[in-house]
């Protein structure tokens, strides 16, 4: 069956402005209230047409997709396959509280009969760079509250198990419906019938509970990983939280991360610089050697492909850097000194700058590019 236009069901015009849109819509769901025709199944369908139009024509963006590519351009499926990008009576009724102002009720306060969910978690936990780089699988041990051995619970007498109590009020437009959670039991639907010793009034204990938590390859300072159902659980044998794991970074004494990459200083003698050298130096979890070339200078940077981090959110790896230094020495015996000396001024010793040397900071830029 075709879809019907959506300025044809709120029968507004195509320039209808934004309060235009509000208004005809208002004035449809009040209309075909589910609890203003009861059991009618034809002032539903009213009705949950007239919400899929208002999703879509509200929004700026979604109405300009509409009137350019029709209700293709918006997502939506065939008449009666459900609406706008999968709406349910719960997501037409969370509009009202823009459209009226407050809480609109709801299939006879059917929309409080939900199962209640326990607290989340958050815990920190430090990596080294190795870790971060490989992945890792962490045992933490975690303080959580736990449904008591031998809790049960009873149908909360205030709403009924709904978790809401509703109230009626009558208005110029008719009788409107208004949901509040229910104070009794805190929109849960239960309330206690026998606590165990040491439990709370809501029938939890807090215990220890050991948790084994995958980290993956990547993984960097500050990411929150989720790990869903081992939070505080839910009164009365409703679903758990979840577990948010912060990830902190260890210090490495000698390797710095920057994103995906990897730096490292690497101090050779003037000898080596001068000669030429190779150097057995260590990556996260193995060595590696490098070639020094004769005539280096202190201050360049080698890059090594792939030997950084894998990247968490794409294929691939980073680099690591190595920062030469060449260290100069402090103290010569009499030898040596005697042997810079004659040197000093000798042709192969004078600075004799190109002008193609890069700066530091056009070596940073390279580090970007």
């Amino acid at each position: 069956m075709t879809k019907r236009d959506y300025y044809e069901i709120l029968g507004i015009s195509k320039s209808a402005s934004a309060e235009e849109i509000k208004k005809a819509y208002r004035k449809m769901a009040i209309q075909y209230h589910p609890d203003k025709n009861p059991g009618d199944k034809a002032a539903e369908e009213k009705f949950k047409e007239a919400a899929e139009a208002y999703e879509v024509l509200s929004d700026n963006n979604k109405r300009a997709r509409y009137d350019q590519y029709g209700h293709a351009g918006v997502g939506a499926g065939a008449a009666g396959g459900g609406f706008g990008g999968g709406m349910n009576m719960e997501d037409i009724f969370s509009q009202f509280g823009d459209i009226f102002g407050g809480h609109f009720g709801g299939f006879g306060g059917s929309r409080g009969n939900r199962q209640s969910k326990g607290s989340n978690l958050r815990v920190r936990i430090k990596l080294n760079l190795e870790e971060m780089v490989n992945g890792t699988t962490k045992t933490i041990k975690v303080k959580k509250m736990k449904l008591a051995p031998g809790v049960s619970a009873k149908t909360c007498p205030t709403c009924q198990g709904s978790g809401v109590q509703v109230r009626v009020m009558n208005t110029m437009l008719g009788q409107m419906q208004t949901q509040t959670t229910c104070g009794n039991c805190n929109g849960v639907g239960k309330v206690a019938d026998k606590i165990p010793p040491g439990a709370n009034e809501q029938g939890l204990i807090r215990d220890d509970e050991e948790i084994s938590i995958n980290i993956p390859a990547g993984a960097r300072d500050g990411i929150q990983l989720n790990v869903r159902g081992k939070g505080n659980d839910a009164p009365f044998g409703g679903s758990p939280g979840d577990l948010l794991v912060v990830i902190e970074e260890e210090e490495d004494g000698h390797i710095k991360r920057e994103g995906d990459n990897l730096h490292q200083e690497l101090y050779i003698s003037f000898a080596e610089a001068a000669l030429g050298t190779s150097k057995e130096i260590p990556t996260v979890g193995s060595k590696v050697k490098v070639k020094i070339d004769a005539g280096t200078q202190s201050g360049k940077i080698l890059r090594l492909p792939n030997k950084g981090l894998p990247s968490i959110d794409s294929y691939g790896k980073g680099d690591m850097f190595i920062h030469i230094n060449v260290w100069t020495p402090q103290k010569l015996s009499n030898e040596q000194r005697k042997f810079f000396e004659e040197q000093i001024n000798s042709e192969e010793m004078i600075p004799k700058p190109t002008g193609k040397e890069k700066t530091f900071f056009e070596k940073v830029k390279d580090l970007f590019n």
